[in-house]
Parts: C-alpha cells; sequence; structure tokens
C-alpha cells in the first residue's frame, strides 16, 4: 500500500537534524555515506557480496540517498562523531602506515638498485 507524502520534504528536516546532533555537515557526510553503500549493494546483487548491507526501510523511492535520510528518519541508521581522542588515534595509525608502506618502498628500491648486489 502506497503512502501518500504530505509535503515536498520528507523525511522532515527538524528530525534529521536532531539525529545527526544539529549538524548539517554531519547529516550529509552520513547520508552520502549511506547512499554509496546502497548503491553498491544494488549494483552488487548476483556477484556474491554478502558484507553489502540492503536498505532497512521500504519506501516508495528508488534513490538511495532518500532511502539513506529515510534509514535515519527511522532510527534505522545511527550517526556518532568520533571523539578528538578516537580522530588522534586515527590519525596516529594512519601515519604508522604510511610511514611503513614508504620504508618497504624505500627497501625494494635499494633492493633493485644496489650496484655491489648485497
Amino acid at each position: 500500500m502506497s503512502v501518500e507524502r504530505p509535503t515536498l520534504v520528507d523525511p522532515p528536516i527538524e528530525p534529521l537534524l536532531s539525529a545527526a546532533e544539529g549538524s548539517k555537515f554531519t547529516l550529509v557526510a552520513a547520508a552520502s555515506m549511506r547512499a554509496r553503500e546502497i548503491n553498491e549493494y544494488y549494483n552488487g546483487l548476483g556477484q556474491g557480496h554478502g558484507a553489502l548491507i540492503p536498505p532497512q526501510v521500504n519506501s516508495l523511492s528508488n534513490k538511495s540517498l532518500s532511502l539513506a535520510f529515510e534509514e535515519l528518519y527511522e532510527g534505522k541508521l545511527q550517526v556518532r562523531r568520533p571523539t578528538p581522542e578516537e580522530r588522534e588515534e586515527e590519525r596516529r595509525t594512519l601515519e604508522a602506515q604510511l610511514q611503513a608502506e614508504r620504508d618497504e618502498s624505500l627497501d625494494d628500491f635499494i633492493a633493485q638498485n644496489d650496484p655491489f648486489g648485497a
């Protein structure tokens, strides 16, 4: 059974903003990430991608961004901003990974270009 939408903006923006801690940027970022996941789910059907999560709402819309907003509105999608400590830990981890890749690349370069064959 189809449900008629009462307004042009459905779901309403106010509950979406409160779910995103009042931040428009967080709302857009979270919804766009989920929309990409929904697109990947639909594009990967039949290819055995079991890790992808299908849309969690029944909707009149077939647009992935609309589905993401509806999931957020119905409480099926949770938005959580990382703490400054979590962001710093992630930055340190990424820097360590990058340094390890640089060291490995340098070692490979030296091994391939060593004129003494050591």
